[in-house]
């Protein structure tokens, strides 16, 4: 079987698990009311919210914040909610959003030196608010769903099925639902927010804000119709939800080289690595492949080892797949290298093609890496390169010869 369609069939597989008892419920309880309250509706409605989370953690995180907070009838019960249900987190969550929302609309005005440092905190808290969301509201979320699959039937008024129809006296079976359903919520929940913050990471590598606008702009009206959906119908809700989980598992090995790209761009220019790093010879400098190594079956932004080995006609790109898989690596022989110097990334070229994208922690010491690995066309400032063949490089994806990751 192809490792494509493998995959595919293990999501729908995952999925079927996750929406079993939605199924159940609907096909025992009757007809369901003008507003759905049957725990099959809310196994939707879930779904829903954590693929809308997922797509922008803070924003969403906020969002249902306030929606609890404001759905509590008395001030014991807003007392009694989660802290991410406050006022004190929700509000300035909300207002960090607008924040960034206003720093987006306001691009066209910022000099790109300006706009870039800000978009690099941005990535970063789109990382922290992610894990805030996957380690404590999908939790949450999935408790509650939880606790109303075991407490209700089908729906008001009906006898109870399932799990409250088991003579069982006083067992609490909300613990086994939880541990049965928040993996795969949590899985979701991953591959979605991989998915979504692959935007984030391309506006931090994209020289023009119109590019920028268009990624942001798409990314929130996706999150509204999600949104906006599960409120109208949780079951057309959850179907969108679905085309979004499908769509991100196909791209998850796009989305995490795009992941931990970001993620060491930020890191290094956050900490000014460069100010510590010295280039040396030898499995010490790390670099992402270039689309000059798709020929070779190496995916774009494949993180790994740069190697010089002329006894063997040039240098040696080693990498693991997914980081963890066994190491593979790959030769080339290269025939005009050189370094381009930009802004804020260098690059390795060959000709018109880039072997290597640098992370941050080399700016200064591209004279060094001449050096050591003999590159006869030196140093050369990047210039500004053809519209097409930045946008190439900014989404391209897996080489024709696919490997994982």
């Amino acid at each position: 079987m192809h490792p494509r369609l493998r995959s595919v069939l293990l999501l729908v597989l995952v999925l079927t698990v996750l929406l079993a008892p939605s199924a159940a419920w609907a096909a025992a309880g009757a007809p369901p009311p003008a507003k759905d309250r049957s725990p099959g509706a809310a196994v939707s409605s879930a779904l829903a919210g954590v693929t809308g989370m997922a797509i922008s953690p803070l924003l969403g995180t906020g969002v249902y914040g306030a929606y609890l907070w404001f759905g509590a009838d008395t001030p014991e019960q807003r007392t009694a909610l989660p802290w991410f249900a406050q006022m004190t987190f929700w509000l300035p969550a909300l207002l960090v959003v607008g924040v960034c929302a206003a720093k987006d609309s306001l691009a066209a005005a910022l000099p790109p030196g300006f706009k870039k440092p800000l978009d690099v905190i941005e990535t970063v808290e789109n990382k922290v608010s992610g894990l805030v969301a996957a380690g404590a509201v999908v939790p949450f979320t999935m408790d509650s769903l939880s606790k109303l699959l075991v407490a209700q039937g089908p729906g008001p008024g009906a006898v109870p099925t399932g799990f409250a129809a088991l003579p069982l006296g006083a067992m609490d079976f909300t613990w086994l639902v939880t541990a049965a359903t928040l993996p795969l919520a949590v899985a979701v929940f991953a591959v979605v927010w991989m998915a979504s913050h692959a935007i984030n990471v391309l506006i931090l590598l994209s020289p023009w804000g119109a590019v920028d606008s268009v990624l942001k702009a798409a990314r929130t009206t996706l999150l509204g119709l999600v949104v906006l959906t599960a409120g109208l119908n949780p079951w057309v809700g959850a179907l969108l939800s679905l085309v979004v989980i499908l769509v991100a598992w196909l791209v998850a090995g796009w989305s995490f080289r795009l992941t931990i790209f970001g993620s060491v761009l930020s890191w290094e220019f956050l900490t000014f690595r460069r100010l510590r790093f010295r280039p040396a010879a030898g499995s010490r400098n790390r670099v992402f492949s270039g689309p000059h190594l798709c020929e070779q079956g190496v995916p774009v932004r494949t993180y790994g080892r740069w190697l010089n080995e002329p006894e063997n006609g040039g240098w040696r790109f080693s990498f693991r797949p997914w980081l963890v898989l066994p190491e593979r690596s790959v030769l080339i022989a290269p025939r005009e290298p050189s370094i381009g110097r930009g802004l804020f990334l260098s690059a390795v070229r060959d000709g018109d093609e880039t072997t290597f994208t640098l992370p941050p922690r080399y700016r200064g010491h591209e004279e060094a890496l001449v050096e050591l690995y003999q590159i006869e066309g030196g140093v050369q400032p990047a210039g500004l390169r053809r519209a097409w063949s930045v946008l190439r490089e900014l989404f391209a994806g897996a080489p024709g010869r696919r490997l994982p990751a």
